[in-house]
């Protein structure tokens, strides 16, 4: 059997690994090495951020609520209004909620008038 070799292959993948780092800084950007370390790492902070996204829109959410909540009554606080909400059956998730409070106060005033 002929011998093969690898020499096509290593270009290739070095050359997507440096296509991948493009832009990073020193190094990073130039050295196979360096490079496969930052995108190792890219990749793991990437991750966590992603999950941490959701946490960060869904705190955004609340205080965009509570921030409509004080314009339109001083005794409703955000828990008692999201309490109230679920007991009176009035399916509107967070999201929703935050958009109607930001861009129709009135809207939201008469949510919050109906739940209290």
């Amino acid at each position: 059997m002929a011998r093969v070799k690898g020499g096509t292959t290593s270009a290739k993948t070095r050359r997507n690994i440096l296509k991948m780092v493009k832009g990073y800084r020193f190094g990073r950007s130039t050295k196979e090495k360096q490079a496969y370390e930052a995108i190792a790492h890219a990749g793991k902070h990437a991750f966590a951020h992603r999950k941490d996204k959701k946490n960060d829109y869904r705190r955004l959410w609340n205080v965009r609520i509570n921030a409509g909540l004080d314009e339109v009554s001083q005794t409703l606080s955000y828990s008692r209004f999201i309490g109230a909400l679920k007991k009176n059956n009035i399916l509107l998730n967070r999201k929703m909620l935050s958009a109607i409070a930001e861009k129709s106060p009135e809207t939201f005033a008469r949510i919050a008038k109906k739940v209290s």
